[in-house]
């Protein structure tokens, strides 16, 4: 019996099964680690920050020389249940060297936390980050989100739910979300939900295609590999015609040659579309 598009059980399982149908995810976690470890050294990084009561409410924070500078928030992804902002380090250099700060987002995870739990975790840290923009250099007028896999759906949750006018800060300049979940729906009829104990109500609640906000907002990069599996394709693309069908302005790539996790990488390769668009969404801003 189909339960998600023609996806049965079984196939919503393989569909979903990222690191299975990625082995090449073992070589690419250990690279991650050990490029972050020496990159946290290198630019003496902020590690540890609490942003929040909870244990996982903390950040690492990679600051460029120059004062005023933007900042690129990133949150990480691992299905909301696995992977830690120490595993991103890696992507760091390649915004302080172009005068962008770079911050590495933890959050509470499942089972210990739901997926509205950390969406309201990512808020608190954004607010952190503003309220403490002046004690690290920081411009909160260029303040954008990013994230990647489920740390994507984070971001665009985050994006969508911002309301900075009541605290008097900037609304956020953009998002920026790689390999993203933007329906979770599938989810709750697959081997995930044992874990992440989704219902039909909070899947709604808590699918970035579903809480599109109307009125005025800044742009929406999407990035998906195009390796991988299909629904991840298919839900950047109706993610992305509902974003622009609501009057919002966007791109959305398809990245040849890579699966889920390299995907990633490109965020921070001097020279690729990806890097190069996220680069000239804070030029624009600048003006």
């Amino acid at each position: 019996m189909a339960l998600w598009r023609n996806f049965d059980r079984a196939g919503l399982d393989a569909e979903l099964n990222l690191r299975a149908r990625t082995p090449e995810h073992v070589d690419c976690f250990a690279r991650w680690a050990a490029e972050s470890a020496e990159v946290r050294h290198r630019l003496s990084a902020q590690e540890h920050i609490a942003y929040g009561s909870g244990d996982g409410e903390t950040l690492d924070l990679f600051l460029p020389k120059a004062t005023s500078a933007p900042l690129l928030i990133f949150i990480h992804g691992g299905y909301w249940q696995s992977l830690d902002k120490g595993d991103f380090g890696f992507l760091a250099p390649a915004f302080v060297e172009r005068g962008i700060a770079f911050a590495s987002l933890n959050y509470t995870l499942a089972p210990d936390a739901s997926i509205g739990q950390m969406v309201e975790e990512v808020g608190r840290a954004v607010a952190w980050l503003r309220g403490n923009a002046g004690r690290y250099g920081l411009d909160p007028a260029q303040f954008a989100i990013s994230g990647h896999s489920a740390g994507g759906h984070l971001a665009c949750m985050a994006y969508a739910g911002d309301r900075p006018s009541a605290s008097g800060h900037p609304p956020l300049t953009f998002c920026c979300s790689v390999s993203g979940i933007y329906q979770l729906e599938p989810l709750r009829h697959s081997y995930q939900q044992e874990v992440l104990n989704l219902d039909a109500e909070s899947t709604a609640a808590l699918s970035p295609q579903a809480v599109i906000p109307a009125g005025p907002l800044g742009p929406l990069l999407l990035a998906v590999g195009q390796e991988e599996p299909g629904e991840f394709v298919v839900q950047q693309s109706e993610y992305f015609a509902a974003w622009t069908a609501a009057g919002h302005d966007g791109q959305a790539l398809v990245m040849p040659s890579r699966h889920h996790f390299s995907a990633v990488e490109a965020l921070s390769e001097a020279g690729h579309p990806l890097y190069s668009a996220v680069c000239d969404l804070f030029i624009a801003d600048a003006g």
